[in-house]
């Protein structure tokens, strides 16, 4: 990458000093500590998640019984991946389509679907940002919503719904009628903010003084107690039999948080050095990031347990408190309710502002870095590239500044999820499963491992098939025994054989090889160059996680809802009651993510234009090589056929 061509932020630096490890990425933009490095990190995990969905979750599912599934998968789940995508960025110095490009050129799809789906985001989460630069703006106007006495949560809401987002125009369909220009309006100062942040440098950072703010003024208020204690208090251990998506959500709601499965933490791993130890940056992040989530549900429902107070409601599950309805409804009316209220609510909606706007161009710099990793964009010009990235966003986010935005905005949101799990997914089966695949294809041969693999994941299908299709639990648990089972004997026999043909081998080195050579192969070339990382995160990318994330998909897919009739029906495909075109446009975000990764298996050469600059320069390397093989050898050739003349010019007979 040329390095005249990109503008380095405050927190990067330009890598002046190369080093044989360091060659690939000599001209990489650096962090300038890893103190810049947290504070990036952090800054793009922690956004408008860990302050109204977080606490919103632990309240909806079981108040401390969330933390069981929340805190399995963080840890099982959240970090082994998000130390994944560090390493790979800090190892490769490249983003992720670069990185999966490097695993097989085959995978690039991988890379590029978590990409996209990064990028999808950032469109709906940028109208965020601008609903609430409209609400702010909105207060200071004569007819301020904020200047009544008495205000309601519902009201409050009701406000935003209506004259902020601009519903009102709305009909029983729920169909778009026109585009509110002012959230256009607002959306474009967004992305202009963006463009900025991504193209010229500036930086939001000190978040956490906003929840700590928060936090200490929340807890000063009269019937925060209350509140608090039913944030975590309080506990419903029946949640996991009543609700068993508790799981999946507490899972998507670690990849939401994290930022995994998006981009971001590749690309900032790519800008550090490679001798820093991914591992202890992944679990600083995770844990911060977690840890501000936590507190923040202190601060949201001891200001929730003083509006009950106020209202004079016997629990803070009468308010509301999720989403939209807390942000935009409960918390500014419960900050009204203090000496100069208006200006705790402008406060407030500057707070959400800062709290989001990193997070958002966070996702811009993740496709920033696999353009600038590319041949063809490396010598762009930084801001023309990031004014075309963010041009082409702003455009796909008008949707969402329709009057029926938040029902486009829900929608989208829903079926994201869905592409969040499936890109953790593919990102784990490619570490852990396909990573120098045909390596250990020629030590075991193919039977031996793909009858495992067919094994592994056709046993989990099964089961899958037999839980949410059939809807036995019995019968599924059964069918992953005894298909599992069946697959183990097979690949046992096939294991037999092959060491009746080769007696130098053993069981104990063909069962390693089979099932964890793949993936410490991968940490093995990993700790050359991000330090320590444990074998247990080996054993769960490859053995873990991709069967819990598939398992989760269909989970996800198989959770019912009642209809207005009052039936029973599938939420994937009837996600909130809302119109076909709302489904259709949440389902394509999950096939296109699908496209990408299968279309690149298929296909590979239709994504040739994303080659990395070290892969076209080893490709022109290889022809040119192969040039000179074939002139030495057409030399060669003319002088064997000069040499044969000279020999039978005399009679035919051999000189």
């Amino acid at each position: 990458m040329d390095s005249t061509a990109v503008s380095p932020t405050p927190l990067l630096k330009a890598n002046a000093n190369k080093t044989a490890a360091e060659s690939e990425g000599e001209h990489r933009e650096r962090f300038s500590s890893r103190l810049a490095f947290y504070f990036s990190a952090v800054g793009s995990a922690v956004g408008f998640g860990n302050v109204w969905r977080f606490p919103s979750l632990v309240f909806e599912y079981g108040g401390g019984a969330f933390f069981i599934p929340y805190l399995m998968a963080l840890f099982l789940v959240g970090i082994p991946l998000l130390v994944l995508e560090i390493s790979l960025g800090q190892h490769f110095q490249l983003g992720d389509v670069g990185c999966f490009g490097k695993i097989h050129k085959r995978l690039r799809g991988v890379g590029l679907a978590s990409i996209a789906c990064g990028y999808m985001l950032v469109t709906y989460y940028s109208m965020l940002l601008a609903w609430t630069f409209n609400a702010f703006f909105a207060s200071f106007r004569a007819d301020n919503f904020w200047d009544q006495d008495e205000v309601s949560g519902t009201e409050a809401k009701e406000y935003f719904y209506q004259n902020i987002i601009g519903m009102n125009t709305l009909g029983d369909d729920l169909m778009p009628t026109r585009l509110v220009w002012m959230n256009v309006f607002y959306s474009l100062l967004t992305w202009v903010v963006i463009y900025c942040s991504v193209a010229y440098g500036l930086e939001a950072t000190g978040k956490v003084t906003y929840v700590t703010m928060g936090f200490r003024l929340s807890l000063t208020l009269e019937g925060s107690g209350d509140g608090i204690k039913e944030y975590i208090g309080d506990s419903n251990w029946g949640i996991f039999s009543e609700h068993p998506e508790i799981w999946s959500r507490a899972v998507s709601q670690i990849f939401f948080s994290l930022g995994t499965t998006f981009g971001i933490m590749t690309a900032y791993g790519s800008h550090c050095k490679r001798n820093e130890p991914a591992f202890l940056n992944s679990c600083v992040v995770a844990i911060s990031n977690s840890t501000f989530s936590f507190i923040s549900g202190f601060a949201v429902f001891a200001t929730l347990g003083h509006l009950a107070y106020l209202e004079g409601l016997d629990s803070v599950g009468d308010l509301e408190y999720s989403s939209f309805g807390l942000v935009f409804g409960s918390w500014p009316v419960a900050l009204g309710t203090l000496p100069g209220g208006q200006h705790w609510i402008r406060l407030f909606f500057v707070m959400l502002f800062m709290l989001g706007i990193d997070s958002a161009f966070s996702f811009m710099e993740a496709f920033l870095t696999v353009l600038y990793d590319t041949k063809l964009f490396c010598n762009v010009d930084r801001k023309k590239a990031s004014l075309v990235l963010t041009a082409c966003a702003f455009l796909l986010s008008t949707l969402y500044a329709t009057d029926a935005g938040l029902i486009f905005l829900d929608s989208v949101d829903y079926y994201i999820n869905f592409v969040i799990i499936f890109v953790g997914f593919v990102k784990c089966v490619t570490a852990g499963w396909v990573y120098k695949i045909e390596s250990q294809i020629e030590r075991l041969g193919p039977k031996i491992v793909f009858a495992y693999i067919a094994t592994t994941f056709g046993s989990v299908l099964l089961a899958c098939a037999m839980w949410f299709g059939v809807g036995n639990a019995a019968a599924g648990f059964v069918g992953l025994f005894i298909s599992y089972a069946m697959g183990i004997s097979y690949v046992g026999y096939l294991m037999s054989k092959q060491m009746q043909e080769d007696p130098t081998i053993t069981w104990s080195d063909m069962i390693f090889d089979l099932t964890m050579s793949n993936v410490m192969e991968l940490r093995e070339d990993l700790i050359s160059s991000v330090g320590h990382i444990p074998v247990a995160w080996a054993f769960l990318i490859r053995h873990f996680i991709p069967p819990v994330l598939l398992i989760l998909f269909f989970l996800g897919a198989d959770a019912t809802t009642i209809d207005e009739d009052g039936n029973e029906v599938k939420v994937f495909g009837n996600y909130g009651g809302y119109a076909s075109p709302y489904q259709i446009l949440g389902i394509l975000t999950v096939v296109f993510a699908g496209f990408l990764v299968a279309s690149s298996l298929i296909f590979p050469k239709m994504y040739n234009a994303l080659q990395t600059v070290d892969e076209t320069e080893t490709n022109m390397s290889v022809d040119k090589k192969n040039i000179d093989e074939i002139e030495m050898a057409e030399k060669d050739q003319t002088i064997t056929t000069c040499a044969g003349d000279r020999q039978f010019s005399s009679g035919g007979e051999l000189i």
